[in-house]
């Protein structure tokens, strides 16, 4: 079935009975936990979720979204076009003591009366599919590569002889000011 929006709740054992395929936008700035992690967005995520029933009997959800973003650069903080594509594979479970049951390929999503928020699921994996640090190549980002280099304050390039730390010590032991007194 394919919709402009996608719907936010489905009754996804229904779907997966009938082999349902759903293909939708999802509106980015709909997605608050995603703003919260990644800024505001605009424009939409694609989504295409394919229900259905594996060889075992497990009703599971096959899904890809596509969304481009943006995020931010993290030399220089100004935002940058990164495209955000995550191919999945969830396991509908009923209760939370099943999730133990599926495989390792399976991840769980809970179904509760029946229903599933779509909107909740796509948020969760756009999340988990951000990339986790983002640059803009070196010659673009406005942070110059002579400004990532830290150097200590008062520093010059020049080299100066490390001083000794016991040079004043010593200075007032020749002087005499440190004789008879312990």
């Amino acid at each position: 079935m394919l919709t402009s929006q996608l719907p936010s709740r489905v009754e996804p054992y229904k779907l997966a009975a009938r082999d349902e395929r759903l293909e939708g936008l999802v509106a980015l700035n709909q997605l608050t936990r995603l703003v919260e992690e990644a800024g505001d967005q605009t424009g939409d995520c694609h989504v295409v979720l394919e229900f259905g029933i594996d060889e075992q009997g497990r009703r599971e959800i096959r899904g890809h979204l596509q969304a481009d973003m943006l995020l931010a650069c993290r030399r220089c903080l100004e935002p940058m076009p990164q495209q955000v594509e995550s191919r999945f594979l969830l396991g509908m479970i009923s209760d939370e003591a099943l999730a133990g049951e599926l495989p390792a390929s399976h991840e769980p999503v809970l179904v509760k009366n029946e229903q599933l928020d779509l909107l909740t699921v796509v948020e969760d994996e756009l999340i988990l599919s951000l990339p986790q640090v983002v640059y803009h190549d070196e010659k673009e980002c406005s942070v110059s590569p002579d400004q990532l280099v830290s150097k200590a304050k008062g520093s010059d390039d020049t080299k100066s002889p490390a001083e000794n730390p016991f040079a004043v010590l010593n200075a007032l032991k020749s002087s005499g000011a440190l004789k008879g007194k312990k």
